[in-house]
């Protein structure tokens, strides 16, 4: 074994980086200027316009109550939304509101001369037509005020 005492190995190549960091610096600057003086840097935002002629009477409401009304007939007067409806023609009526509705909701409100049997024929019929939920009326207390 060989040992050498002088310490003299050939000494090895180093890089040096410290030019090779300020070329990286510069050319970041360079980049974040470029960038930002585009004019496509830009946020673009689209904002919703509302409709022209836009009426309240060609949006069907919200809201769907069937209203029973006591009748001399055997059976109660239906309306729905206050239009009139035969019993035959209820489930069809109400099949095509809730067609194209997420919200499967209808709100029944019976005068109170007006037979219970009545009134469950009416939510019956709602559940044969699609309806999910049933909210039951009571009467107006500001319509009945007079």
């Amino acid at each position: 074994m060989a040992f050498s005492t002088a310490g003299g190995s050939a000494p090895k190549p180093e890089i040096n980086v410290t030019p090779l960091i300020d070329v990286l610096l510069t050319l970041i600057v360079v980049f974040m200027l470029v960038v930002s003086a585009q004019k496509d840097y830009q946020e673009k935002a689209q904002i919703p316009q509302p409709h022209e002629k836009r009426t309240d009477a060609t949006e069907p409401p919200r809201t769907v109550v069937v209203q029973l009304s006591w009748s001399h007939d055997s059976r109660a007067l239906l309306k729905i939304n206050g239009a009139d409806v035969s019993w035959h023609d209820l489930e069809s009526s109400l099949a095509r509101i809730y067609v194209q509705r997420m919200e499967k909701v209808v709100f029944v409100r019976g005068d109170g001369d007006v037979e219970f049997q009545d009134v469950a024929d009416a939510i019956d019929i709602a559940h044969h037509a699609g309806v999910s939920s049933v909210g039951l009326l009571s009467k107006d207390p500001e319509a009945h005020a007079e």
